[in-house]
């Protein structure tokens, strides 16, 4: 879908309400109440079976009433479809539909949805719902929703795919003094989704922050598109529910049973340069930040405080973020103590005792802001008998301004504070009651400022043998089993990755001619897509000796016989023996998820994978700086780098490795799960020891 043009939709100067009507409790009249309460421009009722609605000219239909911009539906479901169809034909270019009765309620509902579809898609008709609460925008006052209250004007533009949490939002900002300027309700999202409304957002620039409520992401992948397009310059803050793995699915692979959708969605998120939030008062706290206040040119910060108690808190809260605290330069700690009592801390935090009055909070917070090491600040206050928070705020405002740095206030108290916020709240300086949440609001500043400056990569497009990959993966359809294991080191091979001399036989004398055509041990292994844990079954043998080949050969085929007497055998691989000692063992892998693709796993490998669990996600396909992040960011870092006296494993091939898989799974989204475990990283480069995979014979 391409960028819609969702302007008018938003600032329409005529709206009909299609159902409207004055019966006590209906929401075709709650809407109609609403629009003629707040909406600047014209509210036009349409129904057959009314003269006027509320003193308002009613019309039959679409087609008789005047041209409207944005027509709200709101009729029983089964004339949904031809009330968007008369819409159609009389050229209205937006379309909410309030009913419900679609999609959510089983076959004949979604029957309905995808004719409600193909008919939006007939007439190019940008159709919010249905079973939505419906839209708002405060710059014209319009209020299309079924809702109780009309949201107060701001920056923020908001939408949720819960109609309840929207109205719960409105009531909790309103009384808080916080607005908004667009607020859409999604709805089961027939045809307008969520990136429609960031693509939407992010090119309005009245718009500041894009707020979300969201349970799922249709397309993962245009969701990452779009919001890394829009958060190069307007930051995007989601809570994203159903973050348990009680939702993700169950699987096969390694990579399957650590990825979890919730691990899709983090990583997705995180690579669209989304801020992600748990909790309802986190979007808010960084929603007012970020629309408020600048970004910080660094991550230092100063502490200016009347109570060394709410001051050690708040430290502590600096060091569980990024940010850390700023030390002050030898000009401002002499100031600092020229200006300061003696009983004063004039180290950070700045404690300038209880007896402080709004003068000596002012020195220090000016002092602070002007010292190049300070990137932001947090004042914090308890209430005292010589501070009047209202003086307090109006002089943090005024710093604030003069010096361009980020202050968030912490004034501690109940309703001695409310007006101190106000004053704040107008030059968008916020006010917590806890210090670590202003922390956190200030560390979601500086994150959005590295966002911000981040450059999208391309990967890199590797030279690699398509046709060789095609033929690996038709095995699987040929033989009727839709998993291949190391009978396909020959995928690998086809895109670079580099694996050991081997071969595949199903024949003892054939297994001691490979051998003795590999220098050295070689490592025999039974081939079987059923059985999963070579290793548990005793079907691994290493450091075979020639003479021993044979033997080794008849063993390992009849402990697999003896284990599962079922399983399909395909043979034994013969593999040149690699030096686990002299690298580090690690997983790369990917999982396909139904909402962003191909997720790409890479961490600690070997056999305790899903033991210790240290890996790291992306979205595949990933670029070089992506890949290479991958390696950074697990805790086993330092031992590719050559921690304790170890030799550094080849980290860029490790990092070209993880690029090609990209390029495989992306290339091919038959294959559904895949893991290269140990990929093993030595000084001289890696190794893909062991293979395994799921593929989707049908997508072959």
């Amino acid at each position: 879908m391409g960028d819609r043009v969702l302007s008018d939709m938003f600032a329409p100067s005529r709206v009909a309400v299609v159902g409207a009507t004055e019966s006590e409790g209906s929401i075709g009249r709650a809407i109609v109440e609403n629009l003629r309460d707040d909406f600047d421009g014209e509210t036009v009722p349409v129904n057959p079976n009314y003269d006027e609605v509320f003193g308002l000219q009613s019309y039959p239909d679409l087609a008789s009433a005047p041209d409207v911009d944005l027509a709200v539906v709101v009729v029983p479901p089964g004339a949904v479809v031809d009330v968007v169809r008369d819409a159609g034909e009389a050229g209205v270019p937006n379309v909410v539909v309030i009913t419900a009765g679609f999609g959510e309620t089983g076959s004949e509902g979604a029957a309905r949805e995808r004719e409600l579809q193909s008919v939006a898609d007939e007439y190019d008709i940008n159709l919010v719902g249905p079973n939505s609460l419906g839209v708002m925008s405060t710059p014209v006052g319009l209020n299309a929703t079924f809702g109780p209250e009309n949201a107060l004007q701001g920056s923020m533009s908001f939408m949720s795919q819960s109609g309840a949490f929207i109205t719960a939002v409105l009531d909790w900002a309103n009384d808080q003094g916080i607005g908004f300027r667009d607020v859409v309700s999604l709805g089961n999202e027939a045809v307008l989704d969520e990136t429609d409304f960031v693509r939407a957002w992010g090119d309005d620039p009245d718009t500041n922050v894009v707020l979300g409520y969201l349970e799922g992401i249709d397309d993962g992948q245009s969701f990452v598109d779009a919001a890394r397009e829009v958060t190069d310059d307007t930051p995007i803050v989601l809570v994203k529910s159903g973050r348990t793995d009680a939702g993700a699915q169950a699987a096969s692979s390694h990579t399957g049973s650590l990825a979890g959708s919730d691990r899709a969605y983090q990583a997705g998120l995180e690579q669209a340069g989304v801020l992600r939030v748990e909790t309802v008062q986190e979007l808010f706290d960084y929603a007012q930040i970020l629309a408020g206040q600048p970004l910080p040119e660094r991550d230092d910060l100063a502490i200016v405080t009347n109570a060394g108690g709410p001051g050690v808190m708040t430290t502590d809260a600096v060091g569980d973020s990024d940010l850390s605290m700023a030390s002050f330069s030898e000009e401002t700690l002499s100031e600092l103590s020229e200006t300061m009592p003696e009983e004063a801390n004039i180290y950070n935090p700045i404690d300038t005792i209880g007896d402080a009055g709004v003068e000596r909070f002012r020195t220090a917070l000016d002092l602070a802001l002007a010292d190049d090491n300070v990137g932001a600040a947090v004042v914090l206050s308890a209430p005292t008998a010589v501070i009047d928070f209202r003086d307090l705020a109006e002089e943090v405002a005024d710093l604030q301004e003069e010096h361009g740095k980020p202050v968030a206030a912490v004034l501690m108290g109940g309703e001695r504070t409310e007006r101190a916020a106000e004053v704040l709240g107008e030059v968008g300086i916020p006010n917590y009651f806890d210090p670590a949440r202003a922390v956190r609001s200030l560390d979601a500043l500086a994150t959005y400022r590295d966002i911000s400056e981040r450059t999208y990569e391309a990967p890199t497009e590797f030279d690699v043998d398509r046709e060789q990959a095609e033929a690996v993966l038709a095995r699987a359809k040929e033989r009727g089993d839709n998993r291949l294991g190391v009978e396909a080191m020959d995928l690998l091979s086809a895109y670079g990755i580099s694996t050991p001399e081997s071969d595949i036989v199903d024949k003892p004398e054939d297994a001691v001619s490979v051998a003795q055509d590999i220098e050295g041990e070689v490592v025999m292994k039974i081939v079987s897509p059923d059985i999963l844990h070579k290793s548990d079954i005793g079907g691994v043998k290493v450091g075979v000796g020639n003479e021993d080949v044979y033997d080794a050969y008849e063993d390992l085929v009849t402990r697999a016989r003896n284990y599962q007497p079922d399983a399909t055998i395909l043979g034994v691989q013969v593999q040149e023996t690699v030096d686990l000692d002299a690298g580090t063992e690690t997983i790369v892998g990917m999982n396909r998820d139904p909402q962003f693709g191909p997720l790409l796993l890479f961490g600690l490998g070997g056999i305790f994978v899903e033991i210790i669990e240290d890996t790291t996600f992306r979205v595949a396909p990933v670029s070089e700086r992506e890949a290479r992040e991958m390696t950074e960011e697990i805790d086993a870092a330092p031992l590719l780098r050559g921690a304790r006296g170890r030799e550094p494993a080849d980290v860029d091939d490790v990092v070209e490795s993880i690029q090609r898989l990209s390029q495989l799974v992306t290339d091919f989204p038959a294959i559904l799960e895949l893991d290269i475990n140990p990929l093993v990283a030595t000084p001289d480069g890696v190794q893909a020891i062991d293979v395994r995979l799921t593929v989707d014979t049908d997508k072959l």
